[in-house]
């Protein structure tokens, strides 16, 4: 079968990896968050702040903020806009993702 990955005889490979809730993942440059945790399988990272509802990536380019996670413990990252780097801590995101802050 002809595909773009055939014609060209390219072969990915993981080149680094991130964490995800402390779940090593295989990560390739280039790839947004958002496609590091779709790769793995995962396709909710997010709860909302009323009713812990489930969510991840609905719009994919940065508009709809469903894809909210904790990245290096710094909340309310896009995943879908932010570049996974070696290394990345990404957390599922509760709420707000500032339940430290509450008083």
């Amino acid at each position: 079968m002809r595909s773009p990955r055939s014609l060209v005889g390219g072969r990915p490979e993981a080149a680094y990896e991130i964490t995800f809730d402390g779940r090593e993942l295989p990560a390739q440059e280039g790839q947004s968050v958002a496609a590091v945790l779709w790769s793995a399988g995962i396709l909710a990272w997010r709860t909302t702040r009323e009713g812990g509802a489930p969510r991840g990536a609905f719009c994919g380019i940065g508009s709809c903020y469903d894809c909210l996670v904790t990245v290096n413990g710094l909340p309310n990252q896009r995943a879908c806009l932010v570049p996974a780097r070696p290394g990345d801590a990404v957390t599922t995101q509760e709420g707000t993702g500032r339940a430290d802050l509450t008083v």
